[in-house]
């Protein structure tokens, strides 16, 4: 099945002081959700959800710690959503704030997501 893109966004999500990789991951994930409108999606194509397909890349310090299915929660209606996991983001020691938890680094996510339709 021929898939073309449709759109490309970025996002970045941080948590600022639990070192949690897959927090800062859907945070990335959501910023980058919410800088689009796939209007024409739906007015000029006449897709829904089904129609397409999500490649979402979240680069953070320690991909092999994210939680993939809770990284893909922000996009769970589509059901068509691959995630690549790669090295990269940021981590810097933050500021540990006992309310908050454990925990007192800083890390960053980037989520680059391409929307493609199919068909």
């Amino acid at each position: 099945m021929e898939k073309r893109r449709f759109l490309i966004e970025i996002g970045t999500g941080v948590d600022l002081h639990g070192g949690d990789v897959t927090k800062a991951a859907q945070k990335a994930v959501k910023d980058a959700m919410s800088h689009c409108c796939m209007a024409g999606i739906r007015e000029i194509h006449g897709a829904g959800p089904e129609q397409l397909a999500l490649r979402i890349q979240v680069s953070c310090p320690r991909p092999g710690e994210l939680d993939l299915d809770r990284v893909k929660e922000p996009v769970g209606f589509y059901p068509d959503v691959e995630l690549v996991p790669v090295q990269g983001g940021a981590a810097e020691q933050g500021l540990h704030v006992e309310e908050m938890g454990p925990g007192s680094t800083l890390v960053v996510a980037i989520a680059i997501i391409t929307v493609y339709l199919k068909g």
